[in-house]
């Protein structure tokens, strides 16, 4: 589970963990990691998307 703790909550309820790409940067945990603040709009929509999809007003 990418060394994260995540896995102790899927243990509880269903959920997936994602890996949303940004483009040539340091790894995420390295000091000169810096994140790619245009890819928020993205990450942001495909989230409201998924919950969309997954869970339909009608």
């Amino acid at each position: 589970m990418g060394a994260e703790d995540f896995s102790y909550m899927l243990n509880a309820r269903p959920g997936a963990y994602l890996f949303l790409g940004q483009g040539e940067s340091a790894g995420l945990h390295h000091p000169k990691y810096n994140f790619n603040d245009d890819i928020s709009p993205i990450g942001a929509s495909f989230f409201a998307r998924l919950v969309e999809r997954a869970q339909p007003l009608a």
